[in-house]
């Protein structure tokens, strides 16, 4: 079964397409990531399609969208929610969520402690911790100096990376959630032909963008 996957929680704007065998194993046939954190609405028709044309993959061949669900800023994790809950109606195809961290932590060493940890702006960062690469704690937003790391052995993603000094971890690749991760995170669903589901986006705060307030009376 052939899977599109988009994930846009992060500055990278993914787009790949995956393919799942039936005991869940992915692998990846073409993937396309651009980062640039401003861009998400722009970037990303144009990758899906690229990576449709690269693959010589048509809609009718796809089994099922899966998408990343963040935790991720407000406006690029809704460019891809948005743009995967269209593409699932009009091509009538399922489509499954999953936590873009989760698509960071894995694989992981047998009994590795494991902080992921993605730039949530405003000097704090989304995290989770793992442990043979299933989530333990989190998803939740904190700033990098209130967050547990004890028994943790590495970090892993951008936020990690940036605020290393103060995590004081090790850390290690990738960067960013992979694609063939997502994909069999969500593979049982898909071989199972579950029902599509409603993207819930993982947020964890108030979008920075705000409706202005009623304007203030004048005192006589």
């Amino acid at each position: 079964m052939l899977l599109l996957v988009i994930d846009t929680a992060t500055p990278a704007v993914t787009t790949a397409v995956v393919e799942i065998d039936p005991s869940g194993t992915s692998a990846l046939i073409a993937q396309h990531v651009t980062v640039d954190a401003r861009r998400h609405g722009e970037l990303l028709t144009p990758a899906v399609e690229a990576v449709l044309a690269e693959t010589g993959v048509v809609p009718a061949d796809l089994g099922a969208i899966v998408t990343g669900v963040g935790p991720g800023p407000f406006t690029g994790l809704r460019v891809g929610l948005a743009t995967a809950a269209a593409l699932a109606h009009t091509l009538e195809l399922p489509t499954y969520g999953v936590c873009s961290l989760d698509g960071i932590a894995q694989p992981t060493a047998a009994g590795q402690q494991l902080l992921v940890a993605t730039d949530a702006r405003r000097r704090e960062i989304y995290w989770a911790r793992y442990r043979d690469g299933t989530r333990g704690a989190g998803p939740t937003v904190s700033r990098p100096a209130d967050v547990d790391t004890s028994g943790c052995d590495l970090a892993r993603g951008a936020g990690a990376l940036l605020y290393a000094d103060v995590l004081g971890l090790p850390v290690g690749e990738p960067a960013y959630p992979q694609a063939e991760v997502l994909a069999g995170l969500a593979a049982s669903r898909a071989i199972d032909h579950a029902p599509s589901e409603q993207l819930v986006p993982l947020y964890l705060r108030r979008p920075d963008a705000v409706p202005p307030g009623a304007p203030k009376g004048v005192l006589p």
